[in-house]
């Protein structure tokens, strides 16, 4: 009897030390807090993703992803992966010949070569042609700034003055450029038990950057502006609210001092989450110059935005630990800015989308 106690007690001390010796990725607790909510599966109403990703759109089947469109009560999908010149064209052909108001493709820019002779016309003059092929506007991705170097082997400047004929014929064409620059600034900062990306840089340390690796997040953000403010005929959609969505107060200074910078909230729902009295009041105010889109195509993982947009809900999960450890509340916009953020922003900046599909 006495050993069997014996063996009984050294189990449970065993469990008990296996559950005080988690680690900070494996604890990840149960709520216990009872509070009223759903997950909302389907937006409130139809809008337009414009950050979303297909890369295989030129031979695609694209009939599976209108089905998962259709659930979430998505109306118009822009494909950012549009490419250039003949990928381009059945990127088009393809959506023509299906499903001729669901998606539009932006065009990319191939920056290799920058800095030889002619590269600046001839990239100006594809623009051109993927524009008259079907592009609705340019994406920009964060590899310029980060890693595209020029033909002597220098880092482009995100407001590289050979870039400048790019965004001045956007502007004359009457075309958005969604502009990607950076990542989070943890990132860049030191890798510690202050980093609040603590654990995405543990799981994926493939996105830890050195202090100046391959220069200071402040320097490639100033140059984003900096370009902003050059150009001001020009539209820009600044991806991921600019990777200032967890200072509302310096991203209210940035939208006041350059009025042709729109904000799209793909990838930093969390930090909205997080703040819904500050991000609702900045809703509000900024109504006219935010857009909807989630970029990664996962249909799973919308029902967070639309949670976050819509509802008052308290304390709900994100769903990703990595990005955020914490839990969510609901902004519960009023419905004639969800309109704006949902579809009426993107119907006036993006050319060309299917006005029938959505409401007045």
């Amino acid at each position: 009897m006495y050993k069997k106690v014996l063996l009984i007690a050294i189990a449970t001390l065993s469990i008990t030390s296996q559950a005080q010796d988690l680690t900070f990725e494996e604890y990840n607790p149960t709520s216990t807090l009872v509070v009223p909510g759903d997950v909302v599966v389907k937006a409130k109403f139809p809008f337009i993703d414009v950050h979303g990703h297909q890369y295989r759109m030129p031979n695609q089947d694209l009939a599976p992803v209108i089905a998962a469109m259709d659930t979430l009560n998505m109306g118009i999908m822009v494909n950012l992966s549009g490419r250039s010149g003949e990928s381009l064209k059945k990127s088009v052909k393809n959506i023509a010949d299906h499903y001729p108001n669901r998606f539009v493709v932006f065009a990319n820019i191939d920056f290799d070569g920058v800095g030889s002779t002619g590269w600046t016309a001839k990239t100006v003059a594809q623009l051109e042609k993927d524009v008259q092929n079907g592009a609705r506007g340019l994406k920009i991705y964060k590899s310029l700034g980060l890693r595209h170097k020029d033909i002597n082997g220098k880092r482009v400047a995100v407001d590289d003055p050979r870039l400048d004929a790019i965004w001045a014929k956007c502007g004359e064409l009457g075309i958005p450029v969604l502009i990607h620059t950076a990542d989070p600034k943890p990132f860049w900062d030191e890798f510690n038990a202050d980093n609040e990306r603590w654990l995405e840089l543990k799981t994926r340390p493939g996105r830890k950057r050195g202090a100046d690796n391959p220069a200071p997040w402040e320097t490639l953000i100033a140059e984003q502006h900096r370009m902003f403010k050059k150009h001001s005929n020009t539209t820009f959609i600044n991806a991921h609210m600019g990777w200032y969505a967890n200072n509302l107060p310096k991203l209210s200074q940035l939208l006041d001092e350059m009025p042709n910078m729109n904000v799209g909230i793909g990838a930093i729902i969390a930090e909205l989450g997080r703040q819904p009295r500050q991000a609702k009041a900045f809703f509000i105010k900024y109504q006219d110059r935010i857009l909807f889109g989630k970029d990664s195509w996962k249909p799973e993982e919308f029902p967070t935005y639309f949670r976050v947009l819509e509802s008052d809900d308290e304390y709900f999960p994100y769903h990703k630990k990595y990005h955020a450890f914490w839990a969510m509340y609901g902004l519960d916009l009023p419905d004639d800015v969800l309109k704006k953020v949902y579809y009426k922003n993107a119907l006036r900046i993006v050319p060309g989308l299917d006005k029938t599909l959505f409401p007045k």
